[in-house]
């Protein structure tokens, strides 16, 4: 692909045609990423059961920390390159990405070492007892080996996707995916490895992934990497962090409300007829589902994310409106289609993770339906949350990112449970949704007018 070729795609391109381009590799990264932990939950739910399915719960919020630090050096830092590489400074767009790779790689090893360190403490901390507990530090003892390998590869997949290649880095991510689907199965009914099988199978994957992602490395078309490249600035890595931030402190915000909701839910499960294992267990199931549909919008998020960084680079304004609502238009679609599956098919969800009581099934669909209401309004602010970063405004994208988890849910999963009890924790889910997407709607018309003055 020539220079000429590749400015025409980002700069006078068909807008559909664009995001189709890069949105259909971009989901399927994102959305076989989410796989690791499903095929999980999906073997260990068969396999072990409702305490299986309530330790892995257990263990996603150092999920959603290993995806924090992924967003927050892969969004930053392709956001950054981006628009370098759209105001023609090859050579800064060469320094961000080599600076992002040291950053992935020590930032892995330095969750990994700390959880490692203090494993059971944490896990105790998620929300684990007894039994549960038990199998949450066995699984997580072995997954927390493969942090920095699924930091890398999926911070390192965004940049390929800046870079023109988006089959590249799907192929990087479905690669490992793939690989754990198989080897899930084979450790778990065959071996008969328990927690440590399906935990040998994830990291394994997540290996795979990040190696194929780093063979990229002398691949780029806009720039060439050389020793210099990874050199640690400090400048570069603030402009790095400083666009990442939005997108890091959301996966923190949903970090933390997963935190609140595992004890919340145990404490009031505990003095109920449902007891503490089987909302802890539902929460998690849920908390997955969700996954795949964020996995859908952050696909269409990120697809626009050249778009609107080369374009704002190079001051096309009419350009950056028109992908935004082309995105918008498409993200509601599926949003409002994610709403019907999950009104109507809940129980039938809930079986693909396993079977359970007839407790566990009232429960669940019942949380199913509530919790995941509001899905019909979320993709918009998932959009808005994703479009700052690309443009250079880090503030604004902060507000947008943290507006669903920390302005609304998280108040009213602290209020709501003490007038309504665990069907307060139930409806903070809709509500949240609903009110994030309309905030973070009505801060993006407001910048996008900014740009006609």
């Amino acid at each position: 692909m020539t220079d000429t070729t590749k400015n025409e795609l980002f700069e006078t391109a068909k807008v559909t045609t664009v995001i189709r381009m890069f949105a259909l590799p971009a989901i399927a990264s994102s959305l076989i990423g989410s796989v690791y932990n499903i095929v999980d939950q999906i073997f260990i739910g068969q396999k072990i059961g409702t305490l299986g399915n309530a330790a892995t719960n257990v263990a996603f919020p150092l999920v959603m920390l290993m995806v924090t630090f992924s967003m927050l050096i892969g969004v930053g830092g392709s956001s950054n390159f981006s628009m370098e590489i759209g105001s023609g400074e090859h050579t800064r767009a060469s320094r961000t990405a080599g600076n992002s790779v040291f950053c992935m790689a020590l930032f892995g090893i330095i969750l990994m070492i700390v959880t490692l360190i203090f494993l059971r403490p944490l896990m105790l901390l998620f929300g684990a007892r007894g039994q549960t507990l038990e199998y949450a530090v066995a699984y997580t003892g072995i997954t927390a080996i493969g942090i920095p390998f699924y930091i890398t590869g999926t911070g390192l997949s965004m940049f390929i996707r800046a870079d023109g290649k988006p089959k590249y880095a799907m192929f990087a991510t479905i690669s490992g995916a793939v690989l754990n689907t198989v080897l899930d199965p084979l450790f778990l009914f065959v071996f008969d490895m328990g927690m440590e099988g399906a935990a040998l199978a994830t990291i394994l994957g997540q290996i795979i992934s990040a190696a194929i992602a780093l063979c990229y490395l002398k691949k780029f078309q806009y720039i060439r990497l050389n020793r210099d490249s990874f050199r640690p600035c400090a400048r570069t890595i603030k402009n790095i962090v400083v666009l990442g931030t939005p997108s890091g402190l959301m996966q923190v915000a949903v970090m933390f409300v997963q935190i609140v909701m595992n004890n919340t839910l145990g404490y009031y499960g505990e003095a109920s007829i449902y007891g503490r294992d089987i909302p802890l267990a539902c929460v998690g199931i849920i908390s997955k589902v969700s996954t795949v549909f964020n996995s859908l919008i952050n696909g269409i998020s990120q697809s626009c994310q050249p778009l609107f960084g080369y374009n704002y680079g190079a001051g096309n304004h009419r350009r950056i409106k028109e992908t935004f609502w082309t995105a918008a238009k498409i993200v509601t679609l599926i949003s409002v289609c994610a709403f019907f599956i999950f009104q109507l098919f809940p129980r039938q969800i809930l079986g693909i993770f396993g079977n359970g009581t007839v407790l566990y099934y009232e429960f669940g669909t019942r949380y199913l339906r509530i919790f995941l209401f509001g899905t019909f309004a979320s993709g918009i602010q998932i959009l808005c949350a994703g479009f700052f970063p690309s443009i250079g405004k880090a503030k604004l994208g902060t507000i947008c990112s943290l507006s669903r988890q920390v302005f609304f849910q998280l108040p009213l999963i602290l209020v709501l449970p003490l007038l309504w009890g665990m069907n307060g924790v139930l409806f903070a889910g809709p509500v949240a949704d609903i009110s994030a997407a309309l905030f973070a709607l009505t801060i993006v018309i407001h910048e996008l007018k900014k740009m006609d003055q």
